[in-house]
């Protein structure tokens, strides 16, 4: 009873820590988004208040959409961030699975060989990166986005999802095994399902710095076809006029996607989080 209560206890802790560092987090969003509606004297005069019929102000908007593509951002965006996703997640979980499950000479060197990634930034490699996808024709396409930012996510997806993968029954796997499944079906239907918190823990962590960067985008994709949002809300900033309005009305509605993406995995990143307060 007493174990259970504590269990109970921790719990309830980690939805409390979390609910907090939710706030502190959403609250220069809240800033952001109430300044993309007043007019740029009010943003300036007062930042911390709230839109009045005085100071109500859409001219941000029109002009984030009366300026340059930003639907067409918007989906570039989408696309990078949705498409690197799913491979970091397929990629990972395949490379998690394996480290975890099979012993072979080597194992835990290429495990220290992935986790050097989340160390090394992959962005001390531009120039090599550069290189690569101009001799390879990728220069402004998506693709070369997507290459780009799986490689950046791959090390932290099998540092995480290995440890939560040796926490599977081994008995589980080998009945599967037993009734004739293969190993593509046993990672399939019986691990995956059982590492989606974890999955969710990992996408959450990676789509943000996917759709927020700025760096490769304006390496490897700069054209007007392939500009992303946070690339594409640049032409507003200038070096010695910024229009605040139209930046932060860009800003505004480039955390929409990020925020249903995150409303989406929000439940299985709590379950993911708090995993380890439960046992």
């Amino acid at each position: 009873m007493s174990k259970t209560r504590s269990s109970l206890g921790r719990t309830v802790a980690a939805h409390a820590v979390l609910g907090l560092y939710t706030v502190i987090a959403l609250f220069p969003v809240f800033i952001v988004v109430i300044n993309s509606f007043k007019s740029r004297k009010a943003i300036f005069g007062d930042p911390l208040a709230i839109p009045t019929p005085e100071t109500f102000d859409l001219v941000g908007y029109t002009t984030v959409l009366a300026q340059g593509d930003f639907f067409l951002y918007f989906q570039n965006s989408l696309v990078v961030t949705v498409a690197s996703l799913f491979f970091v997640l397929l990629f990972g979980a395949m490379a998690a699975f394996a480290l975890s499950e099979y012993r072979f000479r080597g194992n835990t060197l290429m495990g220290l060989y992935l986790a050097i990634g989340i160390m090394i930034p992959i962005r001390l490699g531009t120039v090599a990166i550069l290189d690569l996808m101009v001799a390879s024709g990728l220069v402004n396409t998506l693709t070369a986005l997507v290459l780009v930012y799986t490689a950046q996510g791959l090390p932290l997806a099998v540092f995480i999802l290995s440890e939560f993968m040796r926490g599977i029954s081994d008995d589980l796997k080998n009945a599967g095994r037993i009734d004739g499944l293969s190993e593509y079906r046993i990672f399939f239907t019986l691990v995956l399902p059982l590492v989606r918190p974890a999955m969710a823990t990992v996408a959450v962590f990676s789509m943000i710095p996917i759709w927020n960067d700025l760096w490769f985008p304006l390496i490897l994709a700069p054209s007007e076809a392939t500009k992303t949002v946070t690339l594409g809300s640049q032409v507003f900033i200038g070096q010695f006029v910024t229009n605040w309005n139209a930046v932060l009305a860009a800003l505004s509605l480039a955390i929409l996607p990020v925020l249903v993406l995150y409303l989406i995995f929000s439940r299985q990143l709590i379950r993911g989080i708090t995993a380890g307060a439960v046992k």
